[in-house]
């Protein structure tokens, strides 16, 4: 039976500048150039370990997937990634909702990051006109035109503005496809729903992000690097906007899970590094690694030569390399080792920050490219 559901259109948004936000990307982000920090001497053998599994990647084309989560954009590493990506020694980034978010709002607003508490206590946490309007309907233009959700939001960032269809065209699309391609129908049937409760003018609308230059999203849309998102509904603020439609918003995280299960298909050979992502990371991966043994099972072969090295700030005695530990065992626990751990190939954990876990690697891989 249908239950009673919460009106977002009747939440009262906020002009995005009346957040006092604690993040600043022009003085908070990371210089590549700058010095890393000591790393332990187990954490310093271990990083210099990856270091040569990413150049024996690279040489043989293999990829280097890289999940990690929204505290590595609220440190400021996007001048990091970036420079990675442009190096060729990352070939796929990976991120969940929140880190999507804050990365658009640096680049639009040069600032990110509320103080939860007290808003949640004055009803104001995550209402934000700007951020929910334009990522929400970012996503909702990019799942029609076929684009993946990191995409999508990388596209809008590196161009400034979406184009937005006339409720005409969409109509026609719909009635052209729906035989054909009921998937392209249904995409159109979503854009149109949002054109005309919101009332959108077709065209070009513009959006300036003013600081693009910190945007990983936008430097890999334009770089073609993958970029995908893994959200899950309701975790992250912009399903308080009305502007949220999950039927594209689904639409266009499948296409990127399906996109980062490619990905992990070749990853034989390569290397997967997972940054402060407890659940993300280790969720998307082991189905996705599923999916591609399953494949490679077909083709008579398996995946057993890949690297993962996992960093979090958590604390971990035991070895990894050992493998699982027993369920008396603390460590058991700590499930993104875990469920690594039985991922087969070599597992390795790091307790790193990810300011100093990136800098080491960026500094030990040198000016040269793959």
């Amino acid at each position: 039976m249908p239950h009673p559901q919460l009106d977002r259109f009747a939440v009262r948004m906020e002009p995005l500048r009346a957040r006092e936000s604690k993040r600043t990307i022009e003085v908070d982000h990371v210089s590549p150039d700058a010095e890393p920090p000591r790393l332990t001497d187990e954490g310093q053998r271990i990083v210099e370990d990856v270091v040569q599994r990413i150049y024996d990647a690279r040489a043989n084309s293999r990829p280097v997937v890289v999940a990690f989560g929204a505290h590595a954009i609220k440190n400021g590493l996007g001048p990091v990634f970036l420079r990675l990506i442009e190096r060729g020694w990352f070939t796929h980034l990976a991120t969940n909702g929140a880190g999507v978010i804050h990365d658009w709002e640096f680049a639009y607003q040069g600032r990110s990051c509320e103080h939860v508490g007290p808003m949640v206590s004055e009803g104001r946490f995550g209402n934000w006109q700007e951020t929910g309007f334009n990522i929400n309907l970012a996503l909702n233009v990019g799942a029609y035109e076929g684009r993946g959700y990191g995409e999508s939001i990388g596209a809008m960032i590196e161009t400034e503005g979406l184009d937005i269809p006339a409720a005409a065209k969409l109509e026609d699309t719909m009635r052209e496809a729906i035989a054909s391609d009921p998937l392209k129908a249904a995409a159109a049937a979503d854009l149109l729903y949002v054109v005309r409760e919101f009332d959108l003018a077709p065209g070009r609308l513009e959006i300036p992000h003013p600081w693009k230059q910190y945007s990983i999203q936008a430097g890999a849309f334009r770089l073609g690097v993958p970029f995908t998102s893994h959200p899950m509904i309701g975790h992250d603020i912009i399903y308080n906007h009305p502007m949220n439609h999950c039927a594209a918003l689904g639409r266009a995280a499948q296409r990127d899970f399906l996109t980062y299960a490619e990905s992990i298909s070749r990853i034989e050979g390569g290397v997967y590094l997972s940054i402060g992502s407890a659940g993300m990371s280790p969720m998307v991966f082991e189905k996705s690694l599923s999916l591609a043994q399953n494949l490679a099972i077909q083709r008579g072969e398996h995946i057993d030569n890949h690297y993962i090295l996992v960093s979090d700030l958590a604390e971990s005695t035991w070895d990894w390399s050992q493998g699982e530990p027993p369920e008396d065992n603390p460590a058991y626990y700590l499930r993104y080792n875990k469920s690594f751990s039985r991922m087969g190939g070599t597992m390795r954990y790091v307790q790193a920050d990810n300011r100093g876990l990136l800098l080491n690697l960026i500094h030990l891989l040198g000016e040269h490219m793959p």
